[in-house]
Order: structure tokens, then sequence, then C-alpha cells
């Protein structure tokens, strides 16, 4: 155990750190010139392009250190604050993590957020200022703040470069030297805490773990803790670029489990493996369900595609255990899935997913959140609503309750006021304001979820020129005063267009969403009237003007009366049309009511 090293590498989005485990891969020859390639974790074509980690890794290396041979794991973690939670797990399966901050850019939001969940998980931090090659490199003042963040010395900072190779045996020692061997007692009963799954569709889920106490044998009988599932361990392994199958994996190592498991829902990230005749009494701490935080109907363009929509959901939710879905049916859309997701950029992969991979062209409605209803009948119960239709009537409803996080934005000192203004028309509420140096400002805020999950992070970007960074936590639930807010149209409710709002906005986004949809909406022989209600009252209209016959145009002079009797003749019919007459609302209507402020 005690040649054996855990470590993570912990850094904003952008920041390098796929390029920096390449790096390792190589000078540790754990990868061969030919499978060497860029992002060689990054197995996803959606991550290669977009240069994100979705999904976390991991892999094992052997170094030889002062005539010793040394396991390194490297755990890696998705960077995206919407996947926190699988971070979370996969440092709590290391002992050290590095910290790696760009020279360029210097510290950010989510650095820090990730380095206070590795400091809460008591890891060895080795900082790593990277990029150093970089004409706009600035080294003196970010290894200041690094030091300022960290509190460590000058000297433990490692000035490194990733793409050259410039620092890599410096960063390797230091792992070595620094990070603490992993703990555990071998004699005691299996205890070994799953950091990640993934899907295979020829062995079903590869379980990853890291053993705690104990060890793990091929063929033994083993049980999921959460789930009390108890299943034969098919295959156990480690993991290099290839998967290497061992007959045992022993306290403190990392490895692979395959139990041909078919349904990636019943292995659970967080969750306890142990063995299933001589269970552990301890399962790991931390372990929870993940909850979808916003939710999104997904329709098919064609409404004969839904049975093809729903296998191809279901496959993704084999890859993807946190895709949570259930079918309703919409009068405008037909029918389709109502779906939750862990946030905005998840929302974004499982549709270009479902585009890429099963070829399905979707339209996605307004993205909401999840409230907590209260009637008057009974006040404590609480009613979930996902869906703005499933709201009680106005005079039946006590209360409603909606999510609040807690947004850290780190910002320059000149972007302060733009950011505020943005912060507070979204009903944020300013709770910290620290100058982490003299150009740089972190500040706190307690703001609804549901006013960042519309074009937030967008407008972010614009009023800071790009240089804000920005990161949140749920805070729990917080009653407010929200009304829903339907959009009629030609009399007729468009449920797919239905909203959820706070009352003192509900008046100005009516507004905009009737002139926006004016602007959309085709012109028909009759006129078309586009409402906001909130209940039976009419907050905003507009109407689409009727498309007109010069009926009169056949009467040159004569009595007027002929002329007026010629337009009550079409008046009447269009007023038969009217009440006839359907309303198609074009697809970029559904986009439209998202980006509002454009």
């Amino acid at each position: 155990m005690k040649h054996i090293r855990n470590f993570c590498i912990i850094a904003h989005i952008d920041h390098g750190k796929s390029t920096l485990a390449d790096r390792l891969l190589d000078f540790t020859g754990s990868v061969t010139a030919r499978e060497a390639q860029a992002q060689l974790l990054d197995s996803m074509d959606l991550e290669r392009e977009r240069g994100i980690t979705i999904k976390s890794h991991a892999i094992q290396m052997n170094y030889t250190h002062k005539g010793e041979e040394y396991t390194l794991n490297l755990i890696d973690t998705p960077g995206h604050v919407d996947f926190s939670y699988e971070v979370s797990r996969s440092i709590a399966a290391c002992e050290g993590a590095l910290l790696v901050v760009d020279a360029a850019q210097s510290i950010q939001a989510q650095t820090i957020s990730n380095l206070y969940l590795a400091l809460e998980n008591d890891l060895e931090i080795i900082p790593v200022l990277n990029k150093v090659d970089l004409p706009s490199a600035s080294p003196e003042e970010v290894t200041d703040d690094i030091v300022d963040l960290l509190g460590c010395d000058p000297s433990e900072v490692i000035p490194a470069s990733a793409k050259t190779g410039i620092g890599i045996e410096e960063i390797l020692t230091a792992i070595i030297e620094r990070v603490p061997a992993p703990k555990g007692n071998p004699d005691e009963s299996l205890q070994a805490l799953i950091f990640d799954s993934v899907y295979n569709p020829f062995r079903g889920v590869e379980t990853y773990f890291r053993v705690i106490n104990g060890r793990i044998k091929k063929n033994q009988e083993i049980m999921f803790m959460a789930t009390k599932k108890t299943y034969g361990a098919d295959e156990v392994g480690t993991l290099r670029l290839k998967q290497f199958p061992r007959q045992e994996i022993k306290t403190g190592d990392v490895g692979y489990l395959i139990t041909g498991i078919k349904d990636a829902r019943e292995v659970k990230v967080g969750d306890t493996i142990t063995d299933a005749k001589n269970p552990t009494k301890n399962m790991i701490g931390g372990f929870e369900d993940v909850k979808p935080m916003v939710f999104a109907g997904i329709y098919p363009v064609d409404t004969e595609d839904f049975e093809e929509l729903r296998s191809s959901m279901e496959k993704l939710q084999l890859n993807d255990a946190s895709l949570v879905f259930q079918p309703e049916s919409s009068a405008a859309l037909g029918f389709g899935f109502r779906c939750g997701f862990l946030g905005m950029l998840h929302l974004e992969i499982i549709q270009e997913r479902l585009e890429r991979e099963f070829d399905m062209t979707v339209i996605t409605t307004v993205p909401n959140v999840s409230y907590h209803a209260f009637t008057n009948k009974n006040p404590d119960e609480i009613l979930l609503v996902n869906n703005p239709s499933d709201l009680p009537e106005p005079s039946k409803l006590n209360r409603v309750e909606e999510p609040f996080i807690k947004a850290t934005i780190i910002t320059k000192s000149d972007f302060v006021g733009n950011v505020m203004s943005l912060c507070i028309e979204k009903r944020g509420i300013i709770t910290n304001q620290t100058y982490l140096t003299t150009e740089r400002v972190e500040l706190t805020f307690d703001m609804p979820l549901a006013e960042i999950v519309f074009d937030f992070y967008d407008r972010l970007k614009t009023v800071s020129k790009g240089y804000a960074s920005f990161d949140y936590s749920p805070i729990g639930m917080k009653e407010s005063k929200l009304v829903k807010v339907d959009v009629l149209l030609n009399g007729n409710t468009v449920d797919a267009l239905s909203a959820l709002l706070h009352q003192d906005n509900a008046y100005d986004i009516g507004k905009k969403m009737c002139e926006k949809l004016k602007e959309l909406i085709p012109r028909q022989q009759f006129d078309i009237p586009i409402q906001a209600a909130i209940g039976a009252k009419i907050i905003a209209r507009e109407t689409v003007k009727a498309l007109r016959k010069d009926v009169t145009a056949k009467c040159y002079g004569g009595d007027i009366s002929r002329k007026r009797k010629l337009l009550e003749k079409q008046k009447k019919g269009k007023k038969r049309m009217r009440q006839v007459g359907n309303v198609e609302i074009p697809q970029e209507a559904f986009m439209a009511v998202l980006k509002l402020n454009d």
C-alpha cells in the first residue's frame, strides 16, 4: 500500500486539466506513441469539440522514483458546475489533488469551489501554475494569488506547461513525496466506494471503485449497500488505457468491476460495495441520490416518432443515470417527455446527443425548475410542481416555494456595477463582496434558481466582456410570490408556452412574450389576438392583423350603403372564420420565448 498514490486534478474549465493528464501519461510511459492523442481521457466526440470533460475517467500509471516503483491512480473529474456531485465523489476517492491554475487567467470561480470540496475531504493540495510559456502569462502575480488562497509557501507552487512538458517531472515527484499513501485495513470486510460508472453495450455497466478496507476478488459475491442488491463479480481489474483483468484488487487501490448489470440506475455513484456474506457495518458517508434541478419538455418534431424518441431516451439513460424523464402530452405539441436535468449544460448535451447518436430532431420547451406548492385545504402537504400546468388554482393556493441557490461570481473590478445590476434584476440579494486582489472581486448572491435557468449565463458573459466566472450551489427552498402566466392564441391556451413567474416580473415578461409572438406568427385570413393572462385576468395583448381582400373595389360611385353592405358581409365571414380557425405555431416561436432580451 505504501507504493500507491491516488490523486485527482481540479481546475476551472479550460485551465489545461486534460492536457496535463495527457503529459503525465506520456511521461510515465502509460501510453504508446501510437495510442497518444490530445485529450486522451475525453472519449466522446462532444467532449473533444467543446473542450470540456463531461464524463470523468480514471487511469493507472506506473512510475519509478529513486529506484522504487509506484502505482499512481489519476481519478479525473468533470469541470462543469452541473456535475459537482460526481466531482465530490471522485475527490472522496483520493488522498491528494493537483490544483491547476492558468498563469494567464488566474483563479476563477470553479477553482475555488472545487478547492473547498477537496479541503473538506482533507486532501493534500499541490498547486500547479500551468501555461507559464504563454506570452500573456503573469506567473509572479498568479503565484501570489495562489499563495494568498492556500496559505502555502511560494516555493511549493510548481510552474509548468502541460503543452510543452515543462515541470512534469517535478509534478510527479511532488505527488509521490507530498501525497500520503492510502490508509485502510486489508483484513477487514470489504468496503469500496463507487465513484463512477460507464455503460458498455457488450458487457453491461462497468463500475469504477476505490477499495477503502478489505479486498475484492474475482467471482466474489458482492452487495451494493444503497440498493441492497447482490451480484457476482464476473471480472475485476485495473484501469489502464485498456482494462487489465486481475484476480483481486487490494486495499487502497482503484479498479473496475463488471457484474453484467444492464441498467445504469442500479449502480449509484457514491454507493458502497461490500461482501454479501460478511457485509461491513459502515456505509461510506456522503452518498446521495442525484436530484434534477432543471425541467424541460422534449417533443419529437413529428408526432409519429414518439416511440422512437422513447427508445432513444432509454438508451441514453443507460449511459447517463442522472437523466430523469416521464411521458406527458401537450395540446400544442402532441406527445413527448418531461425531462429532469442537472443543469443547463446537461440539457444542451442531452439534446445534442439525441440529434447525433439517434438522429432525432426534437423541440425543447421553456426550461423551468421544480416548485413546492401548498394548498389552503392542507397547508402542510407539499405538492411538487414540475410543470406550470400542475399549479393549483389561485383561489385554492396557500403559498409557493421555489429553490434558491448561492451564486459565486468572480470578475474584474471594472465590471462589478454591471454584474450587480444584472443579479439584482434577476431577484438576487447580495450577501458578500470580497476583493481577492485589487483587480479581482468575488461577489456572493442568494438567487432563485429559476432566474439563472433562462439566459443568465450568456448575459453575465456579455456585461463582463467575458471576464466573469460563475459557480452555484443549492441552498434550499424559500417562499415566493409566484403566478402562472398563460399565453392565449385566439382565445385558446397554449400550454407549452405557460410559465411560472414572479409577480413583479409577470407583466413585463407577459408583454414581451406577446410582442415576440406577434412577429413570429404568420398572418391569417382573420385577426389573431395574442394574450398573456394570469388566471382570468388579461395582462397584455397584441393582435396579428388579418390579411384583407378589398371587397369594395368593384363599387365606384353610388350609394355608401352598397359598400357598407359588402363590408358587413365580409365581417360576418371573418367572425365565423375566427370561431373555427386554428392557429399553427411555428417551431421558432417556442425557442424565441427563451431569448426575450435579444
